[in-house]
């Protein structure tokens, strides 16, 4: 917090609220972010340079998480420049074949994100092959969306995505600890998304055979073996996991391997990259791996300045004597506020953001455990974050060639999964 600065709850909600507006006008969701700062602070009551203070002492809360998000850049650049992610993502459907087609389309989707491809550019690379698949089979698209979005919600909490990431940063604890934590809540997640993806097969249109990219298959020889594309992930997984290892069995050489992941999933990506024989396009896939990532450091960069005027501000407070007054355990706090703030900026990591930076000390006070707090936020992030002033929405919806209400349909399936997860969460992690 800033020294001498204190900020009306209200002025907190309606800078919040500001920006939300904002964000649905369609105004970079980072400037929306950093006007509703600005709006908040001046309308409650702090001067013009505690305003500047305050949205620089956010910015500065989430610099640890913004320099693991750029070196997740260069593992997410070489998983998707080099085709790897691709060929994991055909390797899975062919694997499975059509009898099992929405299982492998949502397992597909699931091991992407958890290898640290972005959601949205899981889908974008698996949604050909649904499209394909959906079309011989005639499964419809809402079908298949439900599959692929769920799957990739199920990826995302146990990924080296940027809201793990965050949501380790900002409870201070280690990232494989999110990951293990979230994995029965992927799981879950996945088995619900599969359900009702089918229950859904024959709700609604299936992909035409004008819809089917017909130069996908084209690509397939240019792609690496399935064995060369899992180098770099199989050894970022396997770095992250030593030391939880050596703690769960108690063996001291792995306890002492406290590597960030800031070193190990670069590392990863450049080993993987040239067991790939893919060497030489080191600087070029780094490239685009940054590129990739700059939105989301920008958008992160937003975040703190929200999540600074929600600090300096009772708004925390309010809310922990309203949950006490109603008589609600207090342990919901994390799920709930990872709901409703990637509900409000439609973003799976700014809701993280936001949850921690604003919420954390609150919810620690209630007795919660760092890590369940992390895990239960993060799954809480995914409930309702894919509403349509978000680019998610948009996104997967246009890879799945659908208009805005068939993509609207989906909406509240995803949904289900995503509840699915934060309730198997909060139980896994004692808090319910």
């Amino acid at each position: 917090m800033v020294e001498g600065v204190a900020i009306a709850w209200w002025a907190a909600l309606l800078g919040l609220a500001v920006a939300i507006v904002l964000i649905l006008r369609k105004l970079n969701a980072t400037y929306a972010l950093m006007l509703g700062a600005v709006v908040g602070c001046v309308i409650g009551g702090a001067t013009l340079s505690q305003t500047v203070n305050v949205i620089v002492a956010g910015g500065q809360s989430v610099v640890g998480t913004i320099v693991r998000v750029l070196a997740a850049g260069v593992l997410a650049g070489v998983m998707m420049e080099s085709g790897a992610a691709n060929r994991i993502a055909k390797t899975i459907v062919t694997v499975f074949g059509e009898k099992f087609a929405i299982l492998s389309l949502a397992l597909a989707t699931m091991i992407i994100c958890a290898v640290g491809v972005f959601i949205p550019v899981a889908v974008l690379i698996v949604a050909p092959i649904a499209l394909e698949v959906g079309n011989r089979l005639g499964i419809s698209k809402v079908a298949l969306l439900v599959a692929l979005s769920g799957g990739g919600k199920a990826g995302n909490i146990i990924s080296p995505n940027p809201n793990a990431i965050a949501a380790a940063s900002g409870f201070d604890v280690p990232h494989s600890s999110v990951m293990i934590g979230s994995f029965v809540p992927a799981v879950c997640g996945l088995a619900m998304a599969v359900l009702l993806a089918t229950l859904l097969r024959g709700r609604g249109a299936a992909p035409t055979a004008a819809e089917v990219d017909a130069n996908d298959a084209a690509d397939d020889a240019s792609l690496p073996s399935i064995g060369r594309a899992l180098v770099a992930p199989v050894i970022a997984v396997a770095l992250l996991l030593v030391n939880p290892i050596g703690n769960v069995l108690n063996i001291e050489l792995l306890t002492r391997f406290q590597v960030d992941a800031m070193y190990i999933l670069p590392f990863a990506a450049v080993v993987g990259l040239f067991a790939m024989g893919k060497g030489r396009h080191l600087l070029d896939y780094s490239k685009a791996g940054i590129g990739r990532m700059t939105d989301v450091v920008l958008i992160l960069i937003g975040a703190g300045a929200i999540g600074g005027l929600i600090t300096n501000s009772d708004l925390s407070t309010q809310i922990v004597n309203l949950i006490k007054a109603w008589g609600v355990s207090g342990s919901v706090l994390a799920p709930l506020a990872g709901i409703l703030m990637a509900a409000a900026t439609a973003s799976t990591s700014t809701g993280v953001i936001l949850g921690s930076n604003s919420f954390g000390a609150s919810i620690l006070d209630f007795g919660v455990s760092p890590v369940a707090a992390a895990v239960t936020m993060q799954a809480g992030a995914t409930v309702i974050d894919h509403l349509p002033h978000g680019n998610y929405f948009h996104v997967t919806g246009q890879s799945m060639k659908m208009t805005v209400g068939e993509r609207m349909k989906s909406v509240p399936f995803e949904s289900l999964v995503g509840l699915t997860m934060t309730a198997v969460a909060c139980l896994t992690t004692g808090l319910f």
